[in-house]
């Protein structure tokens, strides 16, 4: 199945999407904490609203989350770009939840940054509460994925060692557009990722290339703290992102970035 928090004729609407519809989920406004797995298959639908996809606008896919824990260095032709060394724990960094944005929203440019980036990212929303899961049943966990942007103020994040200022930009991760169930998702660890910065494929690699799979970072974050419906999980990004490349490919406003996972969705942004 898949889900959404959309915008329809200036209502917000969580709606399951049904081929060329979608259908209102009778009394849930967005996805989020409110919104567990369980929740949604259980939800009853409005099927005496029908709502063409061309009257929505995408949300970000869950709005609000109490928590968006992202992680940094997770592909090893990635690393190797970089000139880093390869972890041997998840490399964590998080962002607060007006760093989001709509799948097909424009991006305003940071008037301070010169060095904008993209970074395409499956993206796990959690479930349920997890906390000190196993690796074997973590998946059980997982609501659904999705697709993310990592937009990524460069300067700003070699400021310091820590990158908090340049993954946290307000109104820079675009996620979306929908949430899809792992029964439809398929094989996370076969998954191709690929970003076009007007029209051009500037990143493409599978998830089988993942240092940390999916599993292997719900039950490693599940040790320190508790993950709640919502909770988003950027998994990492492989190689290919502009600031290293030779000569650097970096964003300005009138570009247009398209980051996709076949099967699973694609979101396209302008930059303004």
């Amino acid at each position: 199945m898949r889900f959404a928090s959309v915008v329809h004729d200036g209502n917000d609407v969580a709606v399951v999407i049904e081929s060329d519809r979608a259908l209102p989920l009778i009394g849930f406004p967005e996805l989020g904490t409110d919104t567990p797995l369980s929740a949604l298959l259980e939800a009853h639908l409005d099927r005496t609203t029908t709502l063409p996809l061309d009257e929505l606008r995408y949300r970000a896919l869950v709005p609000n989350p109490r928590k968006v824990i992202c992680v940094g260095l997770n592909y090893l032709e990635h690393i190797e770009e970089t000139g880093r060394e390869v972890p041997d724990y998840p490399v964590l960094f998080t962002k607060f939840a007006n760093t989001l944005t709509g799948p097909f929203d424009e991006i305003p440019c940071p008037p301070e940054s010169s060095a904008i980036d993209y970074e395409v990212e499956l993206t796990v929303v959690i479930g349920k509460p997890a906390r000190r899961v196993s690796r074997e049943d973590a998946l059980s966990y997982v609501a659904g994925i999705t697709v993310a942007n990592d937009i990524s103020v460069r300067d700003y994040q070699n400021k310091t060692h820590q990158w908090l200022q340049g993954k946290a930009w307000e109104a820079t991760t675009p996620v979306g557009p929908t949430l899809v169930t792992l029964d439809e998702a398929g094989d996370l660890g076969a998954l191709t990722l690929r970003t076009t910065v007007n029209g051009q494929v500037v990143q493409e690699a599978s998830t089988s290339l993942m240092i940390f799979d999916v599993p292997t970072l719900v039950s490693t974050i599940s040790e320190f703290t508790t993950l709640e419906p919502g909770d988003l999980i950027l998994t990492g990004t492989p190689s290919g992102v502009g600031m290293q490349r030779e000569p650097p490919l970096l964003l300005k406003a009138g570009d247009v970035v398209s980051v996709e996972i076949d099967g699973i969705g694609r979101i396209q942004n302008t930059f303004v």
